[in-house]
């Protein structure tokens, strides 16, 4: 039964929706019902913006009355189905008031009140106090990519200039590889997830695990591209982050337990200030 009420809806918003296109062009007001319920030219032109296409016009207002009838049939199907109790939730919203009042008034406090500075010297203290909180889940690499044509001349010369530790050899790659590479870059030096480096070179992080030899990794795409990475430093997963990485997790994870101390000592002084005033009495 319940099959075919969904049949029946969904075949009176198709209806509607194949005879969509030219009502929205001719002028008809009405554009879409599902039973009783109808959808106006007026309420659609308030959701579409602007200065947007016919086309896409049309497309958003598709979208909009497939959505609108989702709901009407969904809601006319509980509304038969559902018990008169099943059908009050007048209880659950009131709890679900009460919960984002709390919540709206628990941000305002913290807005107010919350000290997102945070020096160096708490960010070290942090991370060397909590280390089990900063142990990788992937692995983290200080790294410098190349992406070039498998035939290029300028491979082997750039290869050897971006593992250099001389400034001026890595000036050189960067020179050589301005003129003949795809891609070439190292993050500005930053400690970077191996999965970003994966991404760059449009292959999944276990392929690329695959093709790491030591500090090299190597792996040419079926389109002639020759991808080549350098690790200059390496850090594994299961191993303590380095601290450099970790400083901005440890900035939030500070952040957020300033949070959570407000937000208890909000709560605290709220009790405590109701008992003084005779509002709050256990018996």
């Amino acid at each position: 039964m319940l099959k075919r009420v969904i049949i029946f809806f969904a075949s009176i918003f198709l209806l509607n929706a194949c005879a969509f296109v030219s009502e929205f062009v001719g002028g008809d007001e009405l554009v879409a019902r599902v039973g009783k319920e109808k959808l106006y030219r007026s309420e659609l032109e308030l959701l579409i913006p602007a200065g947007v296409s016919r086309e896409d016009s049309t497309y958003l207002a598709q979208q909009y009355i497939q959505s609108w009838a989702s709901d009407k049939v969904f809601m006319s199907i509980a509304d038969a189905k559902l018990s008169k109790e099943e059908k009050d939730v007048s209880r659950e919203l009131e709890d679900y008031r009460k919960s984002l009042l709390k919540y709206r008034y628990e941000q305002h406090f913290v807005n107010e009140r919350l000290d997102t500075a945070v020096s160096r010297e708490e960010l070290e203290a942090y991370y060397y106090e909590h280390q089990n909180k900063f142990i990788l889940p992937i692995p983290v690499a200080k790294v410098v990519y190349l992406s070039i044509s498998s035939d290029s001349p300028l491979t082997e010369r750039i290869r050897k200039r971006m593992s250099s530790d001389d400034e001026e050899k890595l000036e050189e790659a960067d020179s050589l590889a301005y003129s003949a590479a795809l891609k070439y870059g190292d993050y500005d030096g930053e400690w970077v997830e191996l999965t970003l480096l994966a991404r760059e070179f449009g292959i999944d992080f276990p392929t690329l695990q695959e093709h790491r030899q030591g500090q090299w990794i190597e792996y040419s795409s079926e389109t002639g591209v020759l991808n080549i990475a350098y690790l200059r430093e390496y850090v594994r997963s299961g191993e303590l982050a380095p601290l450099e990485y970790a400083l901005d997790f440890a900035r939030d994870m500070i952040i957020n337990a300033r949070k959570q101390r407000l937000i208890l000592d909000l709560e605290q002084d709220l009790l405590r200030t109701a008992k003084d005033n005779n509002e709050f009495v256990i018996y």
